[in-house]
């Protein structure tokens, strides 16, 4: 039995390393043999498990273990025959107690002995359950960590599994992003095969190019030479054209004087025919008229005669007549030459001279409402300074101008554009010098103001014309009391050649001309009238002497005996080019004034100044 045994607890103890328990199972309990009946063999019954789970080694062991060969059972009082051989006893008679007793002790003897040799079987096979039970523990054990493990092995597989999904998306992200760059790639390769190739034609383009350029460099240069060379020429024909400019206007006379008529009013009677001819010059009728003829009846020499004495005819000769019919632009185009003298650096001074109502500040300002056809001299002028100083913008002068406008009322000065004021009830405005030692004169508390367009110089003419006295004299409803001088001071620089050049552009109204009446009885109003007459016919007079002392080359010029004459004596000496426009009435009861205007301007005419100068530095 023993070596039965022993193969099979080998074989349990070899099981034992090579099989893996995860749970422990409770101790078996002991196993016991009972004897078999007859014919059967005795055969160890192992209980079942009590437990959760069963050792398969300790299985394993009792099912390998083969049973015992089972004793017949003996009738008691009967003696086991001996064993001969190995074969069992005849039976015995039922009548051999003795014998029946002495089998029945001999197989008691052999149960016993049997008993115990299953006691000492059942004793190891005890001590294997324990140590197989022990194995199971450890194996339990040890199961339960594998199991750990193996828990752990499978969230590490599924974080694996995760990581491998993320990866697997990465590279599939990586993947189109690779497909994308390399249709990138093949793009900017075709591209950059297309620059390469506007590339080449680029450089060839440009070396092209550079030797247009070169060729165009030299061109350039020839043409910046042409162009000094021109430039040189074109300075020195400006310089030609201002001194040819200059001896024109001195063989037209350094003063010029020139008759305008105005046209008969509405409302006026008309005069008769042949009250004013204008003789046509020696070119024919196609010549300007230069000549003026007016007829004058003698009521006196025919009353002592008592036969109607025939009309005087008075003939005067100007440098131009304007008759009745010419308009504002005509005139002006005979002075423009004369304006833009001006801008070469000559004084000009143009005075409007005549009596009350024959149109000087029609002719100097122009009418209202702001007809450009009936603009005066003033407007256009500047208009004209202003686009001849673009033009000679180009050959690099350039022109500033500054304007003031005043008038001597009563040999008192007052700023015709003061704001605020009305009849120049302003700050009381003196003639000064500039400065110590200068020639320059100004007027102190007067406005000088720069402009530089048409619209600049008609607001200051709007505001003038406000501010101006007028009053009603026998002559004109509406009369200027004073004289208003309108002056423009020119300056003009060529930085490029430093040339620098000024002049003063005078444009003066003067008062209304008219002989006083001694037997006219005097008013409150007459007498502000006659005062104001008195003042107007001596700065006329103080002019008239001017001119003539001028003329006469005299050592001492009365420039000081009148407002007017001191303001304008830089634009009446022998440097200054002077015009003036005598202005009369058509009308036959005005004969007599006009005689003394005309009588007076060809006075004016007569005088010869000497040659003029540009003020240049």
């Amino acid at each position: 039995m023993e070596d039965v045994l022993e193969p099979e607890k080998k074989r349990t103890r070899g099981l034992g390393t090579a099989t893996k328990f995860t749970s422990s199972h409770p101790r078996a309990p002991a196993i016991t043999t009972v004897p078999q009946a007859q014919g059967q063999t005795t055969a160890p019954k192992v209980p079942k498990k009590t437990g959760p789970r069963c050792s398969t080694a300790v299985v394993t062991v009792l099912k390998n273990q083969k049973p015992g060969p089972a004793v017949p059972a003996q009738k008691p009082g009967t003696a086991a025959p001996p064993k001969l051989g190995g074969k069992k006893p005849s039976k015995r008679p039922a009548w051999d107690l003795k014998g029946q007793l002495c089998d029945l002790n001999a197989e008691l003897k052999c149960c016993r002995e049997r008993t115990q040799t299953l006691d000492q079987e059942n004793q190891q096979l005890r001590v294997q359950l324990r140590e197989a039970q022990q194995q199971a523990t450890a194996l339990g054990a040890e199961r339960r960590t594998l199991e750990g493990e193996l828990t752990r092995v499978r969230a590490q597989a599924e974080q694996l599994e995760e990581r491998l999904g993320t990866q697997e998306g990465l590279v599939q992200e990586l993947q189109k992003e690779q497909l994308e760059l390399q249709e990138e790639r093949r793009e900017l390769a075709t591209r950059l095969e297309e620059q390469e190739r506007r590339l080449q034609a680029s450089e060839a383009a440009l070396s092209g190019s550079q030797a247009e350029v070169a060729s165009l460099r030299q061109e350039a240069a020839a043409q910046a030479a042409l162009l000094a060379e021109r430039g040189e020429r074109l300075h020195g024909l400006e310089m030609e054209r201002r001194r040819l400019h200059n001896q024109l206007q001195e063989l037209k006379g350094n003063i010029r004087v020139f008759c305008r008529v105005r046209p008969v009013l509405p409302g006026e009677p008309t005069p008769p025919p042949g009250f004013l001819l204008f003789p046509s010059g020696p070119g024919g009728p196609s010549d300007p008229p230069t000549h003026l003829s007016l007829f004058r009846s003698d009521e006196r020499r025919g009353t002592l005669s008592g036969v109607p004495a025939p009309p005087t005819r008075h003939d005067f000769s100007f440098d131009r007549v304007f008759p009745p019919g010419s308009g504002q632009d005509e005139v002006f185009e005979e002075i423009a030459m004369l304006v833009q003298s001006a801008l070469d650096g000559y004084p000009v001074c143009i005075f409007a001279y005549g009596q009350t109502g024959s149109g000087k500040t029609f002719t100097m300002e122009g009418g209202p409402g702001g007809d450009p056809q009936v603009e005066g001299l003033i407007p256009r002028a500047l208009r004209h300074l202003f686009s001849v100083a673009q033009e000679l913008s180009g050959q690099g002068w350039t022109y500033s101008f500054v304007a003031s406008y005043v008038e001597i009322y009563n040999e008192t000065v007052r700023d015709l554009l003061a704001p605020g004021t009305r009849k120049g009830q302003g700050g009381e405005c003196e003639i000064r010098r500039a400065g110590p030692g200068s020639e320059e004169l100004t007027v102190t508390n007067a406005r000088y103001i720069p402009v530089s367009c048409e619209k600049e110089v008609e607001a200051l003419l709007h505001l003038a014309r406000q501010n101006r006295a007028v009053a009603r004299t026998a002559q004109n409803e509406r009369s200027s009391r004073s004289h208003s001088v309108f002056q423009l001071q020119i300056s003009g620089e060529h930085a490029g050649r430093g040339l620098q050049c000024g002049a003063p552009l005078n444009l003066v109204d003067l008062a209304g001309s008219e002989r006083l009446d001694p037997g006219l009885a005097l008013g409150p109003g007459e007498r502000e009238r006659l005062r104001e007459t008195q003042a107007i016919n001596s700065s006329l007079s103080t002019l008239g002497l001017v001119i003539m002392a001028l003329s006469n080359k005299e050592s001492h010029v009365p420039y000081r005996n009148s407002k007017l004459t001191y303001l304008l004596q830089n634009s009446l000496g022998g440097s200054a080019k002077m015009l003036m426009f005598v202005n009369i009435s058509p009308l036959e009861e005005n004969v007599s004034e006009s005689l003394n205007s005309l009588r007076f301007a060809s006075k004016v005419n007569q005088c010869v100044i000497g040659t003029a100068q540009a003020n240049r530095k």
